[in-house]
């Protein structure tokens, strides 16, 4: 599944082509991704001008001079590409259609942005802007990991008496914002931190040095445009290249690129998901 990075490479992606754009056209294909789509959301949302592209945890949100917002999710195979934009920005012509094309938005500059999802897990809603932090799906969240409210103090008091592993503290979306399993287990290794530990019982110091760390790995991955390991593909259809420089993630049995360590990688499963570490760097 897309995390931060991935979502908010995305954003970046679109924003040069969407925001202050009318949407001239909008196609829905289908009734439901996760769940169904907003009813008549082809209708409101042909021809209101997106006025912001903004990124809350994994979620894109496009605020429109209709006063409502856009929420999407790209699930775990979505993709947003775009097509033809006259500028120059992005100078593919627009493609056939494919099978999954769920959902297209056609921008009066030209541009086109098809939302492909061939798995189906991706998601789409529409709420009032005034309210749009109510919504159930970000009114959960914790702070955003680059923002000015997750901060050492933060976190020394988030978990405080956590008798949770630390990789599963930081993957709790009510903790921080947006953080996924690539990213967790880079991090932990970045502060030498092992995904066993208690949460609660890691010294003051040890958790503030995560937060420089999980906000370095971060904007290390957005400026390597993300990662991609399966379906993951920016706006202008290219991979993201952070995959490359992964120290833990996905190494099981290679060496630890710590100097003189001479570990191998391992790999354990942790609440159904594999977590990458070196058992000597990370205490």
């Amino acid at each position: 599944m897309p995390e931060l990075p991935e979502v908010e490479t995305v954003r970046r992606g679109l924003a040069p082509v969407m925001e202050g754009q009318v949407l001239e056209k909008v196609a829905v294909n289908r009734p439901d991704l996760r769940w169904p789509f907003p009813d008549r959301m082809a209708e409101r949302l042909t021809g209101a001008r997106v006025l912001q592209l903004r990124r809350r945890s994994k979620y894109l949100l496009g605020d429109l001079d209709s006063g409502e917002t856009l929420l999407i999710h790209l699930g775990m195979s979505g993709r947003m590409t775009v097509s033809g934009d006259r500028l120059g920005r992005f100078v593919h012509d627009h493609p056939m259609p494919e099978k999954h094309d769920h959902v297209v938005f056609d921008m009066e500059g030209g541009a086109r942005i098809t939302f492909n999802d061939p798995r189906r897990f991706g998601a789409m809603d529409l709420m009032p802007t005034a309210t749009a932090e109510a919504h159930r799906l970000l009114s959960v969240l914790g702070p955003e990991p680059l923002g000015n409210d997750f901060h050492e103090g933060y976190l020394i008091a988030a978990f405080r008496g956590k008798n949770t592993p630390v990789k599963s503290a930081l993957l709790d979306q009510g903790i921080v914002a947006g953080l996924g399993n690539i990213y967790v287990c880079e991090a932990l290794f970045r502060t030498g931190l092992s995904p066993l530990r208690k949460a609660g019982r890691i010294a003051a110091p040890r958790v503030a040095a995560l937060v420089p760390a999980i906000r370095d790995v971060l904007e290390r991955a957005i400026a390597a445009g993300g990662s991609s390991l399966k379906d993951f593909r920016q706006a202008d259809g290219e991979l993201g290249y952070f995959q490359h420089a992964f120290d833990v993630y996905g190494r099981e049995g290679a060496p630890c690129h710590t100097p003189g360590c001479g570990e191998t990688i391992r790999r354990v499963v942790q609440s159904g998901r594999s977590t990458f570490y070196c058992p000597t760097c990370q205490r």
